[in-house]
């Protein structure tokens, strides 16, 4: 069993968060976010730490770079049981990550809307898919959650379990999350061939 301690959240869609946050809340978890998301958290009356205030920079290029940063991919790519990697993350002041909370840009729905090419593009999700792929592949220590869709099944192990989940379940967040990446990078593919 692997215990939750901190929760980076970056999600598009910000319904059925609430009820998660609650739960992640009341098992003393800390938020890490940013943004829209990073407003919503607080509006619920819970801290968030800024990832800006992780990593020293700020959101740029008109939001397309928020969380592309080693400090936040070490954070969720450090093996725990590695000693060279917990020496790096003290040493770069980098903080774990354990779980990550995702709900990708509406690339699909966007381009279903008949929205322009540039807005399209601006809706291919890159820090998402990133986080998702990071925390999938190291889900020996890392839980996953790369939709709104999966959010009941982590709210059934935070009422069963509290904050902590086996191996087993991360594998089977990570096999889900590599369904989603699939899913979204078809569509981008589909979309570049009949447009």
């Amino acid at each position: 069993m692997k215990r939750i301690r901190t929760a980076l959240v970056s999600v598009f869609h910000k319904d059925g968060l609430d009820e998660l946050l609650a739960h992640l809340n009341a098992e003393g978890v800390k938020f890490l976010s940013t943004g829209g998301t990073q407003e919503f958290i607080e509006s619920k009356g819970y801290d968030c730490q800024t990832v800006e205030s992780v990593t020293g920079y700020p959101s740029i290029l008109g939001g397309r770079v928020k969380t592309l940063h080693p400090k936040v991919f070490g954070g969720i790519l450090a093996r725990r049981a590695e000693e060279g990697d917990k020496a790096q993350m003290a040493q770069y002041e980098i903080p774990e990550i354990d779980l990550v909370v995702v709900d990708l840009y509406p690339f699909e729905q966007t381009v279903a809307s008949g929205a322009s090419e540039a807005d399209i593009i601006e809706k291919i999700d890159i820090g998402g898919i990133s986080l998702i792929r990071a925390a999938a592949k190291n889900f020996n220590d890392v839980v996953i959650v790369p939709s709104k869709a999966q959010y009941a099944e982590l709210l059934d192990i935070l009422k069963t379990q509290g904050a902590q989940t086996t191996r087993d379940q991360r594998r089977r967040f990570a096999m889900e999350a590599f369904g989603v990446s699939s899913h979204y990078d078809t569509a981008i593919r589909k979309w570049f061939e009949e447009s």
